[in-house]
């Protein structure tokens, strides 16, 4: 049964994210995104990550696609659409396609052995799953979730910075 919805869940995820970035419009490639999210999330809970599952439905689809979709009808997209759809980047695009396809081969030639990862230390009995998250979160993977966070708060603020030039 289990593997019946992790089928389900990871064709949410890559039908989802296929879709989004094929659609021409951008409100329809958003809620293609949630769709995705919400297969994300489904894996979370598959994997007995509860308070990751909560933060996947509550702040990425509840809070971040709500801004997104927000932000989307803010800003004039008749214009956008009129212009031309692909800016000459084929070359960095087709450089990201070989150096991807040359990490592809690499661990398809090196084996099963690339993908062994550490056992990490088992955490202490009492702890609990959002204790153990926010222990590695907050000591570990610090500077990347502060590096996430500056990078969002951008986002966010040139999202408005170009809907109020449009304005």
């Amino acid at each position: 049964m289990d593997a019946i919805f992790f089928y389900i869940f990871a064709a949410m995820v890559l039908g989802g994210g296929l879709l989004t970035i094929t659609r021409r419009s951008a409100i329809h490639c958003a809620i293609w995104l949630i769709v995705s999210l919400m297969g994300v999330a489904g894996l979370f809970l598959m994997q007995q990550a509860e308070f990751l599952f909560a933060v996947q439905i509550v702040l990425y689809i509840g809070g971040i696609m709500v801004l997104f979709l927000f932000v989307i009808m803010l800003v004039n997209l008749d214009q956008a659409a009129k212009e031309r759809q692909f800016n000459g980047q084929k070359w960095i695009a087709l450089a990201c396609v070989l150096v991807v396809g040359a990490e592809i081969s690499y661990f398809m030639k090196k084996g099963a052995g690339a993908f062994q990862l550490a056992v990490p230390a088992a955490a202490p009995a009492t702890e609990g799953n959002t204790e153990a998250v926010a222990t590695v979160l907050f000591s570990q993977y610090l500077l990347p979730f502060e590096i996430a966070s500056i990078l969002l708060l951008v986002a966010v603020v040139g999202s408005v910075v170009m809907a109020k030039k449009r304005i």
